[in-house]
């Protein structure tokens, strides 16, 4: 049993909109997608960092859903910035059941257990960077209720935790989750969200005794990043 992650699939089969237009590493990203989730197996669990699929709606999501499902074993879940298709837990269930995708799971407001682990986990928020408002506000305090939900509900299990959005980078931190992660001993953070020149911006390692770790596809090669072996 391995655990693994990856963010930033962006996945266009069932959408208009593929990747290679942006050129660079992006060239080619779903035949390289593919190589780089054969090194998972069925016994394996993959948490998947949103921005997962272009499609505006889970009709259209479709053919995305049945790409991630040739995926192996367990795949859990997070929303993203570009996650149109998403609308709630239930009406996802209802899709996954009615179209055979099995082993999909929302990490949303819940926890997921791996090897006596908590992964917990939720999309987060520029808040900062993208105040246009209440809206942007309620979204944000919407956020941190969400992740402090998963991260209760995991009890007293070591917690790993996975966001869409970098809860810190070059020149930003977002503080109110920061102290989230420190008040439930969170050693390990995951996000996404970062692409291109936005990498170098990226902050890895040890930081107030959490180790973070960017895990857009582009960064890490399209191949998943092994969390837990």
């Amino acid at each position: 049993m391995a655990l693994y992650a990856i963010g930033d699939l962006h996945l266009c089969l069932g959408a208009p909109k593929p990747m290679d237009v942006f050129g660079g590493a992006w060239i080619g990203y779903m035949d390289k997608l593919k190589c780089g989730m054969s090194v998972i197996r069925p016994n394996d669990t993959t948490v998947l960092l949103g921005d997962l699929s272009w499609a505006l709606d889970l009709p259209n999501a479709k053919a995305d859903f049945a790409w991630i499902n040739q995926i192996p074993g367990r795949k859990i879940l997070l929303k993203g910035n570009h996650d149109y298709w998403w609308s709630t837990a239930a009406k996802f269930s209802k899709f996954c059941l009615e179209n055979d995708f099995s082993e999909m799971h929302l990490l949303n407001n819940n926890f997921f257990e791996y090897e006596g682990y908590a992964i917990c986990g939720t999309r987060g928020w520029f808040f900062e960077e993208e105040r246009s408002g209440v809206h942007d506000e309620k979204v944000f305090k919407r956020e941190l209720l969400r992740l402090e939900a998963s991260l209760k509900a995991a009890e007293e299990r070591p917690k790993i935790v996975f966001l869409h959005y970098p809860p810190r980078y070059k020149g930003y931190q977002c503080n109110e989750i920061l102290q989230l992660l420190e008040k439930y001993q969170v050693r390990r953070c995951f996000y996404g969200h970062l692409h291109g020149g936005s990498h170098k911006l990226a902050m890895e390692g040890q930081w107030d005794g959490v180790e973070y770790r960017l895990v857009s596809a582009d960064y890490i090669g399209f191949r998943p990043y092994l969390v837990m072996p």
